[in-house]
């Protein structure tokens, strides 16, 4: 994701997908410059972030430079913010529109998800970053919202209701466990794991991306763009990328579905 500081970016494809990265829509200068390394960088998808990276007195700037990418065609999600904000409903006006990708923080509320995969239309893709521990009992319907591509876990703010450390496994097991059968029962693809804090331990990225691969997870999600070529051994299986011509249908499915 493309934050002015945000933290989770994420990767998405088909059944192996691998890893990718994010960053900030707003940027003192030239963000179109940033968003296009970020496109560089060898991430199945960049997700540019309107949410966590970006303060509340920058959050209209950085739409504006969303909206602007997206009109020119390039290929990226949009991390809005979370339902019920203030920011919420204007961030959906300006980024939805058919063959778009979007992703919902703290995705929980059925209601919510509706009415976004309703905006995006047949074509759009929504992407539920799992955040919450209702989420996580929710997920069967979650995935099973029309226009639903993927599931993705936000394992830092999950950590943070429960009261565990985000590094421990065993914590969040069950969690991650809930969200492989539920995207395998709903017909998506293996969900994508959360980030890996630590920007410059390599040995503890690629083990996290092993261990979420033998979960069943099939992406990772990156916190930099040097985070990118770690984990990708662990995410790939010789799948085609998902990032690449613009905004599809046949993306969107490529993404995830196989519904």
């Amino acid at each position: 994701m493309m934050p002015g500081g945000g933290h989770e970016r994420t990767a998405a494809g088909h059944r192996g997908t691998r890893a990718g990265r994010g960053d900030p829509a707003v940027r003192p200068r030239r963000p179109a410059g940033a968003f296009a390394k970020a496109a560089a960088a060898g991430a199945d998808l960049v997700v540019l972030d309107l949410e966590d990276a970006v303060a509340p007195d920058r959050k209209d700037d950085a739409r504006k430079h969303v909206a602007e990418w997206l009109a020119g065609g390039h290929e990226c999600a949009v991390r809005i913010n979370v339902a019920g904000t203030e920011w919420y409903r204007r961030d959906v006006a300006a980024v939805t529109a058919p063959g778009r990708a979007v992703m919902l923080p703290k995705a929980e509320d059925l209601v919510v998800l509706h009415e976004l995969a309703a905006a995006l239309g047949d074509t759009g893709c929504v992407l539920a970053l799992i955040e919450t521990a209702r989420g996580v009992v929710d997920a069967r319907d979650i995935a099973a919202v029309p226009g639903m591509r993927r599931l993705a876990f936000g394992s830092f703010d999950f950590a943070a209701q429960l009261g565990v450390a985000p590094t421990d496994r065993e914590a969040l097991g069950p969690a991650r466990g809930a969200l492989v059968l539920v995207s395998a029962a709903a017909g998506l693809a293996g969900p994508i794991d959360g980030v890996t804090c630590d920007l410059h331990d390599e040995d503890l990225l690629t083990d996290d991306a092993r261990h979420a691969r033998q979960l069943g997870f099939t992406g990772k999600l990156c916190a930099h763009p040097k985070q990118v070529r770690w984990p990708r051994p662990h995410c790939a299986r010789g799948t085609p990328r998902w990032a690449g011509r613009g905004p599809s249908s046949t993306r969107c499915r490529r993404m995830g579905s196989s519904r």
